[in-house]
């Protein structure tokens, strides 16, 4: 086991460098940051001079050598565009990032599994269509648009649920949370949903694809021969081996969540991690944008191992093999 982590987190480290390297490269290209902290009225042997400062001039490998030195040291820069340092940015807007992405994720797996063993359990039923037809409208929605018809209905006509903010938070010393207000949590019931919609239908797809799959496996049909009831074989026996694939599935889906919360942040001006990357991008703000694309290659490297972890856990086979190989 020891062996294992060690090899995954070299093997992680690796894949951050490439990660960072290919987008403090690509973001080169998005623009530049001087022309953006500059006035018009600005000469051009004073903005010769601050690209000098800020070190532009050099070549990218020399500048992305230099930044992963810094960021070793735990220094990741100051915005160019607020003038402030980038991990205290990040580190402000990431509890707003984070409780989005835990109700999107509860919402998914609460409602997703036990649909999905419904639907797995009785596919021919009307319920189960109903269910697999919200699933399509799930998968083959963009999230903006889900998120502009929740606004149009729950915010415009009824006025029920707030169209954009995170509501009153609550500072609880190092986190600030709206989890706490009454406030808080309205703001987050359109955001999450819009958010986990998509991964609500993979998981419930998921589940259904995996239940059907092993309710005709010999073990099961072992365990009817044997007199256990129908709770007992989908409960016990079925649904354990079902969510293998879902706990995989899922722990990289909570790392795209956190990727891709960009679209619903922007949509209801969530001020989270996304919205502050692409306001980035429009400035030109490199700092920013290579932290931001290093913190979201971490949680998904982290998740991963997790992931694998738990995988070993559940999955005694993985166990049996290993033991078996080192002997």
């Amino acid at each position: 086991m020891i062996a294992f982590i060690i090899r995954r987190l070299i093997q992680a480290v690796l894949v951050m460098l490439v990660v960072a390297l290919i987008g403090f490269t690509m973001f080169r290209f998005v623009g530049d940051p001087v022309a953006q902290m500059v006035g018009q009225d600005t000469s051009l042997a004073e903005r010769a001079e601050l690209r000098e400062k800020l070190g532009l001039n050099d070549p990218v490998m020399v500048q992305f050598g230099r930044y992963i030195g810094q960021v070793v040291q735990g220094d990741f820069g100051i915005s160019y565009r607020l003038g402030r340092p980038v991990d205290a940015l990040l580190a402000e807007r990431f509890p707003a990032t984070l409780e989005l992405v835990i109700v999107a994720a509860l919402f998914a797996l609460l409602i997703g599994v036990p649909t999905g063993v419904y639907t797995g359990l009785y596919p021919r039923s009307w319920l189960s269509q109903g269910f697999l037809t919200f699933s399509l409208m799930g998968i083959s929605l963009p999230t903006f648009l889900i998120g502009i018809l929740l606004m149009a209905v729950f915010s415009v006509i009824l006025n029920w649920l707030p169209s954009s903010g995170r509501g009153e938070t609550v500072d609880i010393g190092l986190w600030e949370t709206g989890y706490l207000t009454s406030s808080g949590w309205l703001a987050l019931i359109m955001p999450g949903i819009t958010l986990g919609m998509f991964q609500l239908a993979l998981v419930m797809r998921l589940v259904r694809s995996e239940m059907l799959e092993v309710l005709r496996t010999d073990f099961v049909k072992f365990a009817r021969a044997r007199g256990l009831s129908n709770r007992a074989v989908h409960f016990r026996h079925a649904l354990k081996n079902t969510m293998i694939p879902v706990i995989t599935i899922t722990g990289l889906q909570l790392g795209s969540l956190i990727a891709f919360a960009i679209v619903t942040e922007t949509v209801f001006q969530w001020p989270g991690m996304g919205l502050l990357f692409l306001q980035a991008v429009q400035f030109a703000d490199v700092p920013v944008m290579s932290t931001y694309l290093i913190v979201v290659a971490f949680i998904f490297v982290v998740l991963n191992l997790i992931v694998d972890l738990l995988y070993y856990a559940v999955d005694p086979r993985l166990r049996v093999e290993r033991t078996g190989g080192g002997h």
